[in-house]
């Protein structure tokens, strides 16, 4: 039996996000192009003798109960499988909370495999992405990584190749969102045709592994939303585009935005202007990253 394991949770961005419809139990179809990026959270699980739980964070603000992804993946395998031994998890968050990116789906992705690794519970991926939509719709892709078309809720995915390398600019502006507003308040029946993202050209450019097709078909049906209730956004992506960003949208419902630059170059520069310049004021969090194409989950990564 393992007693410690050290992981690292990967978040996601939208490259494009289609609202398809609502269903009779409420939740949305959705048709998303999801990317791993390079930005994320520290997970290290400790083996206790005595049973139970015990999750600890670096932000004071976060629950560390069953109200927190990272204990409900804890206690479904643990449950399920009658293991009477306890962990401690310590989760030190660098992904921006309530920011679009997925971060607690990703934690509890990681938590997933960790748990079922230390325990050698024997689950393959496809098993755990299993259980995991049972904790939240971005989990099983959390858990695939990678590039990939997300449908249904969010939990029908078919691997995509590799995205070609890139520099991606992640700004969260001070606000945060709530997912439930932005989905409520999305008024389907009085979207454009422009509003709805290009879908099945951008997987074909992904195919064709040209970022520049890629980049203008970038799109999020969720920016009709969050735009309006925060113009912010709007600045961000401007000004990313104005510092040589090939396109920039908001991911997820927001209010992340993230830019992609083929010049390494024009992204630092772009970086460093919004972290430490004029721009600084128009995001809290900001950093510079990449791709992350690696679409298995492995200790350690």
């Amino acid at each position: 039996m393992i007693r410690h394991l050290g992981l690292k949770a990967y978040g996601k961005i939208n490259l494009g996000l289609d609202v398809l419809g609502k269903r009779k139990d409420g939740y949305h179809e959705v048709r998303m192009i999801m990317q791993t990026v390079g930005l994320y959270d520290k997970i290290d699980i400790y083996l206790k003798e005595t049973p139970g739980i015990e999750v600890i964070t670096n932000l004071f603000y976060l629950p560390v109960n069953e109200n927190n992804l990272v204990y409900k993946a804890a206690r479904l395998l643990m449950d399920e499988f009658h293991i009477n031994h306890g962990i401690r998890i310590h989760l030190k968050k660098f992904i921006p909370v309530s920011a679009g990116m997925a971060g607690g789906s990703s934690d509890a992705a990681a938590v997933l495999f960790g748990v079922n690794k230390m325990f050698e519970l024997g689950l393959s991926k496809e098993q755990l992405m299993k259980r995991g939509v049972k904790i939240g719709a971005d989990v099983p892709y959390c858990i695939m990584r990678g590039t990939a078309l997300s449908e249904g809720i969010g939990e029908i995915l078919t691997p995509l190749p590799d995205m070609p390398q890139c520099k991606v600019l992640i700004a969260k502006p001070l606000v945060s969102v709530s997912t439930k507003f932005v989905y409520e308040h999305l008024d389907l029946a009085g979207l454009k045709k422009e509003d709805h993202p290009d879908i099945d050209g951008m997987i074909s450019a992904i195919k064709k592994r040209d970022i520049y097709q890629v980049s203008n078909r970038l799109g999020n049906v969720l920016e009709t939303v969050t735009i309006s209730e925060y113009p912010g956004i709007s600045r961000i992506k401007d000004k990313m585009k104005e510092l040589g960003a090939v396109n920039a949208i908001m991911s997820g419902s927001g209010p992340t935005v993230f830019g992609i630059f083929t010049s390494e170059k024009s992204a630092e520069n772009a970086y460093e202007e919004m972290r430490y310049g004029k721009s600084r004021n128009l995001a809290k969090q900001v950093y510079l990253t990449n791709f992350y194409n690696t679409k298995e989950v492995t200790n350690g990564e």
